[in-house]
């Protein structure tokens, strides 16, 4: 990556750099939940949350929205520029 740009999934938080899937894990980290509890709780494959917080893939939009509400915030939080 060159200095200076964002890839598609990079987000600044108080001008620190977090992709989605590092604002992944540190949320499931700071919930003290393993994957395969979030991926359950969701209904969605422990391999699809491991993709997602390894930036491998992106979740649709009805997943992007389920991941919000179960760590109770906002799909903007997690998925897009603040």
């Amino acid at each position: 990556m060159l200095r200076g740009t964002m890839k598609l999934h990079e987000t600044s938080i108080g001008g620190e750099y977090m992709t989605v899937g590092e604002k992944l894990r540190d949320l499931r980290m700071q919930n003290a939940k393993k994957r395969a509890e979030v991926a359950k709780a969701v209904a969605i494959t422990e391999s699809a949350l491991a993709n997602y917080e390894n930036d491998i893939r992106i979740p649709r939009d009805e997943i992007k929205v389920r991941l919000a509400r179960y760590y109770n915030t906002s799909v903007e939080s997690i998925f897009f520029a603040m």
